[in-house]
């Protein structure tokens, strides 16, 4: 009963997740989860795990899993920080580093949790403006702040920053400490990973959801200057010092090691998207430039809802916002071959 809760869970706007329906022959591309399974050695390495250590607690610094994360990025495993998901790792983010007295920047069209995030940990934020065409303009950060986070690829629109860009804003802010979130960059940009080396006040924040295929396993990790991995190791030791299990660490690692599955099926997605994308063109869609796993897409002549609305009576799932500015698109998650067909015939039927 509400009565029990206490003023700070009242004053809370919770995040909105996708859609997780059980609808016979839905074809699902509402929450951008890789169409393709996990890497076989990921489930040969839960099967090797699953044995009788599961009786003891995890390895609490998910050593291992470190080690290669840091190998695969050229960094030390001291570097590497690691969580249940990259909102969990982004929770710690937010509660040890971007509380400050001044205000945390983001882009007023990106991943709504920022801003669920900043109502928790109670952090002032001013959000700047996406031009028109919603792409980001770094010189609109030059102002007065504590902190910046940016999603690159931006979400939900799809669209990245070039490496260039992003070093001139973490160069232009050295002190404050900027977060980029690279959960699909992967699928077409460029990670500013090798950026940390030189600047002591950039975060970058990455999940296994998407291109690794383990968004049910709950896995990311952050990559910075020991400074800013001590921060959330502080706060994660606070609140729980067994973020990841056994089976997780041992996914997880197999997930980076076999780099060939990652190849593959990251290049079937970007081919399916080139597909989806000049498919849509052709049928009148004006859809934005995607460096990620999904496309954000308007029709001139349909409203949004409608769209969504017509796509689900077809048994077609996408996601559909309905805020100011981004009201008439539509994300849709790159699916298989098949897939993207299913949702192109719908489209066909509506319009």
């Amino acid at each position: 009963m509400s009565r029990f809760w206490s003023s700070a869970v009242h004053d809370l706007e919770p995040y909105v997740a996708g859609e997780q329906p059980k609808i016979p022959g839905l074809v699902k591309l509402n929450t951008n989860e890789n169409p393709f399974g996990p890497s076989p050695r990921v489930l040969e390495a839960i099967a090797a795990a699953s044995d009788d250590r599961l009786r003891l607690y995890p390895d609490p610094s998910s050593s291992r899993l470190r080690e290669t994360l840091a190998r695969n990025f050229g960094l030390e495993a001291e570097q590497v920080f690691v969580g249940n998901g990259s909102d969990e790792v982004l929770a710690f983010t937010f509660a040890a580093l971007l509380k400050h007295d001044k205000p945390l920047l983001c882009s007023d069209i990106t991943y709504s949790f920022y801003k669920t995030y900043a109502r928790l940990f109670e952090i002032t934020v001013d959000e700047v403006p996406v031009d028109d065409a919603m792409r980001i303009h770094i010189g609109d950060y030059d102002r007065p702040c504590g902190a910046i986070i940016l999603a690159n690829p931006n979400a939900p629109t799809g669209i990245a920053l070039p490496l260039s860009e992003i070093e001139a804003l973490v160069a232009s802010h050295p002190d404050q400490v900027v977060v980029i979130d690279e959960a699909y960059v992967d699928f077409g940009a460029e990670t500013a990973a090798s950026l940390i080396p030189r600047y002591e006040n950039l975060l970058v924040v990455h999940t296994f959801s998407k291109s690794r295929s383990l968004a049910g396993l709950r896995i990311g990790f952050a990559l910075g200057q020991r400074s800013l991995i001590e921060a959330l190791e502080r706060m994660k030791d606070s609140f729980n010092s067994y973020p990841l299990d056994t089976l997780a660490q041992a996914a997880a690692t197999a997930a980076v090691e076999d780099k060939a599955w990652f190849k593959q099926t990251r290049d079937q997605i970007i081919a399916n998207r080139d597909m989806v994308t000049g498919a849509l063109k052709a049928r009148g869609f004006e859809v934005l430039p995607s460096s990620a796993n999904f496309v954000f897409t308007r029709h001139p002549a349909h409203q949004g809802a409608d769209l969504a609305r017509g796509l689900r009576e077809r048994a077609v799932l996408i996601r559909h916002f309905a805020k100011p500015r981004i009201s008439d698109f539509l994300r849709v998650t790159i699916g298989t071959a098949e897939e993207c067909h299913q949702f192109l015939t719908a489209i066909d039927q509506i319009i």
